[in-house]
């Protein structure tokens, strides 16, 4: 025979012949080891693998539980400390505003002494110097009499050849003074 007929006849047949789970003579026995199986695989389910997957799913859900309300309290210790450093940032900026003006009012005190004493020393200065120059100012010109007065003489001498006594030429510039 030759190849090609052997799997022809192995076709037909395979094709004759139904699928083994779909015969209806083995469906009794199917059923019943397929109850037997589904029990045992239910029993062993239920009393061995799900308590299993059940804690494991109920110890996550404890250790999530516990990291949420850790996160949580550390969040609500975070906002605390952020809130504490913020009160005493404001503390410290408070207080260096106050230090600065209380150094700028005593600098500015300092500055209105400092400024007075100065203006009391120029004000003693300048009287002083007026009345130097009021001196000096007096004195130049009581020299200025007697020098106006000599010269007159000696003019009143040189020129008209009068011989006028220091006396009378001072009367006489005190007269046209």
């Amino acid at each position: 025979m030759p190849a090609t007929a052997i799997a022809t006849d192995g076709a037909i047949l395979a094709a004759q012949a139904a699928f083994p789970p779909f015969e209806t003579s083995t469906f009794p026995s199917q059923l019943f080891w397929f109850a037997i199986s589904f029990g045992v695989l239910y029993f062993l389910l239920s009393r061995w693998m799900l308590p299993r997957i059940g804690s494991a799913i109920e110890e996550r859900r404890d250790r999530v539980a516990d990291d949420l309300d850790a996160a949580a309290q550390m969040k609500a210790q975070s906002d605390e400390a952020v809130r504490t450093y913020e009160k005493s940032l404001a503390d410290a900026r408070a207080k260096a505003q106050s230090v600065a003006a209380n150094a700028r009012a005593e600098m500015e005190r300092q500055i209105a002494e400092e400024t007075t004493q100065v203006d009391a020393e120029l004000a003693k200065k300048s009287e002083a110097a007026e009345a130097r120059i009021a001196e000096a100012k007096a004195k130049a010109l009581s020299e200025v009499r007697v020098i106006a007065a000599s010269a007159a003489a000696d003019v009143a001498r040189h020129l008209a050849g009068v011989d006028v006594t220091e006396a009378d030429a001072a009367a006489a510039v005190d007269a046209k003074a």
